[in-house]
């Protein structure tokens, strides 16, 4: 019994849960094939040769970097920095958020 999974749109960040990289945040670049997704990061996971990922193997994660996806969609090409960037940005984020809700926040 297959269970079907909705693709992440490109431009969505990812964390792979299964394989070498597991743990890797990555931006969504490509989708192939109705259940694969070719994902980047701009450092381990380059942009001119992005990982094939099964869906099933990686978690959605809440963040759409807008900037990259408005890019892919327009000319298909993102640089690694503006990948790194988007990644950095995301981390950064979360590591502000969970400092604030150790602080109790305000």
């Amino acid at each position: 019994m297959a269970v079907h999974r909705e693709l992440p749109p490109l431009g969505c960040l990812v964390e792979v849960m299964q394989g070498r990289d597991a743990g890797l945040i990555a931006v969504v670049v490509g989708q192939v094939e109705g259940k694969y997704l070719l994902i980047a990061d701009g450092s381990v996971r380059r942009s001119d040769k992005p990982k094939k990922k099964n869906v099933a193997h990686v978690r959605k994660l809440s963040y759409v970097a807008t900037d990259i996806a408005e890019r892919l969609q327009s000319d298909g090409h993102v640089t690694n920095a503006q990948l790194r960037y988007a990644v950095r940005t995301f981390l950064e984020g979360r590591l502000a958020a969970a400092h604030d809700s150790q602080q109790g926040g305000a």
